[in-house]
This record gives structure tokens, sequence and C-alpha cells, in this order.
């Protein structure tokens, strides 16, 4: 199966949008200030976002409010052209877990993620569609340790379900992971060294014991 550039697809639709009277809405699911950075910066030139902070995977629970606590603190500094604002998603651990039964032997990047995935998008399509909003994306591609293939495979499908328009991305590609970092140092962004989950924090503190072997 050829892979799609969805990449692409996002230049396409944003060319589309290019010059309208009118600033469409997009729910932009978040995970972390870092990977918000970029496309921020990118998109508040073609839409009036809202960043969906929905992460019950994250763990622990300090580990939670210290990554919302600091996308409101960049959000109240960034200079963008359209209007941005956060709405947070209820923290909610248990539909993790319940999520990721079974799977949590599998290393990142496996079924388990896709899973977790399928979680956060599900709620983000149904807030999109709840609240009237015209476009929907997700921060998660920016990783150059995600899919981003199936990423909009399950977003596709998650905003058909709910009734809106799914925004296509790959935020890493032209130099976009690359612009989160230098982001990410201009305004003195926490970032983590996990994905957000116990088993990749777990995951992280033995690939680090590792090499200090």
């Amino acid at each position: 199966m050829n892979k799609i550039n969805y990449q692409k697809q996002l230049e396409s639709v944003l060319a589309e949008l290019n010059g309208r009277n009118k600033v469409p809405m997009l729910l932009l699911h978040a995970c972390c200030a870092p990977c918000s950075s970029h496309c921020l910066d990118l998109l508040s030139e073609f839409f009036n976002i809202t960043v969906f902070y929905y992460n019950p995977n994250i763990y622990p629970e300090s580990e939670y409010y210290k990554r919302v606590s600091e996308i409101k603190r960049f959000l109240g500094e960034i200079p963008l052209k359209n209007k941005a604002e956060l709405l947070e998603g209820e923290y909610k651990p248990s539909d993790f877990y319940k999520t990721v039964k079974g799977l949590e032997n599998i290393r990142e990047g496996g079924e388990g993620c896709f899973a977790c995935f399928r979680l956060r998008l599900r709620a983000a399509a149904e807030t999109a569609a709840r609240e009237g909003f015209d476009f929907l994306t997700t921060t998660l591609t920016i990783s150059p340790l995600k899919n981003a293939q199936v990423l909009n495979e399950i977003g596709f499908e998650e905003a058909e379900r709910a009734g809106v328009r799914w925004l296509p991305s790959d935020f890493k590609k032209k130099d976009g992971y690359k612009h989160s970092i230098e982001l990410s140092a201009k305004y003195n962004l926490y970032r983590q060294d996990y994905c957000g989950c116990v088993f990749s924090l777990e995951e992280r503190r033995q690939q680090i014991k590792s090499k200090k072997q």
C-alpha cells in the first residue's frame, strides 16, 4: 500500500482556505505545549483555534497538570494572527486503562498506542461535532515517533463518524518538528522525555538504565 502524503493534503486545504473572508473554526487536539507550538504558529493564519487538551493517558496526575498549565502559559504568550483558546477535556485515567487492556506489554508505537489515539480522537471528534467546529485535527503528527499514516486514518474515520471535517496533517514535515524545538526554546517550554502514559514512562526508564550499563 502506497503511503499518502498528508503534508500535501494539508497544504491543499490551506490553499483552499487562503483569502476567504470568513475564518473557519478548528478544534486542535493537543498533547502538550511543545507539540502545539509549530501547529499553532502555522494554523493560526487560517483558523480560529480551540486547543482541546484531552489526554487521560498521561501519568502521573502531576504530569497531566504540568502539561496543561504549560499550554495555558504558551497560549498567553505567543502572538497569533487569529484567536486561540483552550478547552480542557475530562481527565479520567480509567478510560485509558480500559482502552488499552491486554495491550499493556506491546512496545510504544504499536497497537496500544493506536487504541489510545482512537480514544482521544473519538472524544475530539464528538466535541467538534457538538460544538459546531468546521475542522478537526491533532498535534500528534508533529512527533517523529508517531505514525502519521495511522493517526490520519483514525482521524478521518472518527471525524466521518461524528460528522465533522478532518484536517489531514503530517506536521513534522517541512521542518515542522525542528520549528517546534526552536519555539520550545524561545518560550522556555517544558519538554517531557516520554510520551505520557505509565507504559511509555517505564520504557523510557529502561532505555536510560540500559545506556548506563
